[in-house]
């Protein structure tokens, strides 16, 4: 295998799959692994993308060997890994805890591809919100892979590849169409691919242990060998965040091994913020409602001093419900 090519993305990135797709032929020489946030749901991204591909394109199923001519998809609700068996390659999902909020999730892919194939590993992200996948494409070039990412000013949602070229030193930025006739001559072996006698070097200690919270065996004392404890709660299972050591962008992963980069905790945390907001509103509202109701039942039964004190207590809990509906539409 000259090259195993390793594709991520998110928003906006099913058009430049399209095109990357319809510019590889049949008889390409490599395999071509593929993540895109297609979440829990059932998906038919691989009946809209096989439209445009000379080659076939599938979810990947357990254990499936990877072999050249093909194109395997994430399943909804699994991060894929790869693993190399013998010199093979052969895919593994799990449901391993989410990162970057989302499973199946870039990183973990591209960070098993790194760690079991070094050199031979072509990483390329695409259009996207956020974040994820910069973290994986370091690991790539940290294992001697190669990095390609599409020219943001070409990707309908351009932060994924902007925060790529960002933090990683990217070998191609090009637009989407650009993309699959590289990637055809990275996998022909022209002088510009990863040649396949380059030895193949032990992955950072940092990719080993994060591979394995990705595969559901990550523990504690583990995390302590690469992070330290933050003040931050992690939103999916309330336990401390770990800030994990040396990392650019910022990132954060709990011992249960949720992961997040500091840009994807901002927006859950607003998220979250938000609407605990919505439902203080709810709160004031229903209060100013039960105290409208009590202020005219005590008007009724001939107690106006009780019947006043409701009514104010209603007017407190109005104002204050209009405050925060006003923060929050701003």
């Amino acid at each position: 295998m000259q090259a195993l090519i390793l594709i991520g993305a998110s928003a906006g990135g099913v058009e430049a799959l399209s095109a990357i797709f319809a510019a590889l032929p049949a008889s390409l020489p490599a395999p071509v692994l593929v993540v895109a946030h297609v979440g829990a749901r059932k998906s038919l991204l691989p009946d809209i993308l096989g439209k445009t591909a000379a080659l076939p394109v599938r979810f990947a199923e357990e254990r499936e060997p990877v072999h050249a001519g093909r194109i395997l998809l994430a399943p909804p609700d699994r991060h894929m890994l790869v693993a190399n068996l013998a010199g093979r390659a052969m895919v593994e999902l799990t449901r391993g805890p989410k990162e970057n909020h989302t499973r199946p999730a870039i990183d973990p892919l591209f960070r098993s591809a790194a760690a079991a194939f070094g050199p031979k590993a072509v990483g390329v992200i695409l259009s996207g919100y956020l974040d994820d996948g910069t973290a994986g494409l370091q690991a790539i070039k940290a294992c001697g892979g190669k990095a390609l990412v599409q020219e943001p000013q070409d990707a309908a949602a351009p932060s994924m590849p902007q925060s790529a070229i960002d933090h990683v030193e990217v070998d191609w930025r090009l637009p989407a169409a650009e993309i699959g006739p590289a990637l055809l001559a990275l996998a022909s072996g022209k002088p510009a691919a990863p040649k396949a006698t380059q030895p193949l070097q032990p992955a950072p200690p940092w990719i080993a242990v994060e591979n394995r919270f990705a595969r559901g065996v990550g523990n504690m004392e583990q995390l302590e060998k690469i992070a330290a404890p933050s003040t931050f709660t992690c939103p999916e299972c309330q336990g401390t965040l770990w800030e994990l050591h040396g990392q650019q962008p910022q990132r954060f992963r709990c011992h249960t091994g949720h992961s997040f980069t500091a840009h994807v905790l901002g927006e859950l945390q607003h998220d979250k913020a938000e609407d605990a907001i919505w439902a203080a509103v709810r709160a004031l509202q229903e209060k100013e409602k039960l105290y409208l109701n009590l202020a005219a039942k005590a008007q009724a039964w001939l107690h106006p001093g009780a019947a006043g004190e409701y009514a104010e207590k209603a007017r407190q809990a109005g104002e204050q419900a209009e405050v925060l509906k006003r923060a929050l539409l701003a």
